[in-house]
């Protein structure tokens, strides 16, 4: 099941939108067959993979952590280092290509933790094209770095003030955009779900992670037990997976964001939480968090990247077949885990990371020293600040948030004295 039947991954996936939206996505699906078979394409895209994203990204040994721990190797897969801080960019710049290709000049795009955000607008910005990208007012404010980053880059951000006010609603907003505006625009999301054909086309984007992965551990004779990575919407898993698929080891394994606890509105675990149902939403059959009346269920983590109510649909089929095993960390526990392996390897997990890493902690000491587990760290920490200082060091990070304030207030009241 490393590519879809048809748009479906046995009873999941589709194309269930508006006829508005059906000419678009059929175009599109046309344009990215006939990229990928395009020798001028592939060889742009690898150049600008190589000399811009500055892959192939490394594959870390965990020294440290593997001796704290005991039991299996732990490698770690740096995504972190492409250009723009995640494996977000291996995507945005496929697809931007292709907009280019197909002759459409404004890219649109919807972000949660910002990093497709900023990775969109950095692609627009190296490509020339106009950018938009919508996200939730609640992530626009805990994710204010990210917002900043994208407006340098030349990006428009519109916050969505509906619903929930986080990704979901920002997905709702830009298909309507898209829908208005389909000949001169392109959709670039984020993520592997949505309508076919965008699981397609993001996990191809985003392939490029595991197959550095596979012949990284080839190279160093890995016996690979298992790889883990966190799993939102689903778009590091299933290119960190999809070499692997269909064969029978390494066992691959997604975590999903266990929040605070099992209760409704409590985490964003569409494979293991209580609250799951097969449904239909925004254009695509998957798993989602959903009430009795099929509406969307609130849902919560420390990680703006993992709180999506639904998740791709190969992953959900995957998920169902037993191919992928799921499960999931608490908000705490993904803490710890950024703790541990900033303190113990020098690398600075991102939120969403830190949950892969958390499984990691608790699955290599019962593995033996001989196999190795391979950690997708599918960004760096560096993004939220905003959201561990105030776990880590509040007195601290409340004194300079005061400082701050004081200190633009004055260069306001000198700014104002100038002008009069």
């Amino acid at each position: 099941m490393s590519q879809s039947n048809n748009g479906f991954f046995n009873e999941f996936g589709g194309k269930y939108v508006a006829e508005v939206l059906r000419r678009p996505l059929d175009e599109l699906e046309v344009a990215f067959n006939e990229a990928m078979k395009d020798s001028a394409f592939l060889e742009e895209l690898s150049t600008i993979q190589r000399d811009y994203i500055g892959r192939e990204t490394p594959l870390l040994y965990a020294k440290t952590a593997t001796e704290i721990l005991g039991g299996a190797q732990i490698y770690i897969k740096l995504e972190g280092l492409a250009n723009t801080g995640a494996h977000k960019i291996n995507n945005a710049i496929g697809q931007c290509l292709l907009a280019k290709r197909m002759g459409k000049k404004r890219i649109i795009a919807e972000t949660g933790a910002g990093q497709h955000g900023v990775a969109t607008a950095a692609a627009c910005a190296k490509l020339g094209l106009d950018c938009t990208v919508y996200m939730g007012e609640v992530d626009v404010r805990r994710q204010q770095p990210n917002v900043s980053t994208m407006e340098l880059y030349g990006a428009k951000v519109k916050a969505v003030t509906s619903g929930s006010r986080t990704l979901k609603d920002a997905v709702n907003e830009a298909m309507r955009d898209w829908a208005a505006n389909p000949d001169t625009t392109h959709y670039c999301l984020g993520s592997a779900l949505g309508p076919a054909p965008f699981p397609d086309i993001v996990r191809e984007f985003q392939s490029v992670i595991g197959k550095e992965v596979k012949k990284q551990a080839a190279e160093r004779n890995l016996d690979v037990e298992a790889l883990i990575a966190c799993c939102g919407g689903g778009s590091n898993s299933i290119g960190f997976f999809s070499p692997f698929i269909d064969e029978k080891n390494p066992r691959l394994i997604a975590v999903e964001a266990g929040g605070i606890g099992p209760g409704v509105g409590e985490n964003a675990s569409r494979m293991t939480g209580n609250a799951s149902r097969d449904g239909i939403m925004q254009g695509y059959k998957s798993r989602f968090l959903l009430d009795e009346d099929g509406q969307a269920l609130p849902t919560r983590s420390i990680s703006a990247g993992l709180d999506y109510c639904g998740i791709g649909p190969q992953l959900a089929a995957l998920g169902r077949t037993g191919r992928i095993e799921f499960t999931s960390a608490l908000d705490s526990e993904a803490l710890d885990a950024m703790k541990f392996f900033a303190k113990n390897e020098g690398v600075l997990f991102a939120m969403e990371s830190s949950h892969a890493g958390a499984e990691a902690i608790k699955l290599a000491p019962k593995l033996p020293k001989d196999k190795a587990i391979i950690i997708n760290m599918s960004g760096r920490g560096d993004k939220d600040i905003f959201i561990t200082c105030p776990v880590f060091r509040p007195d601290e990070w409340k004194q300079f948030l005061v400082a701050e304030l004081e200190r633009l207030e004055a260069n306001k009241d000198i700014h104002d004295a100038k002008k009069m």
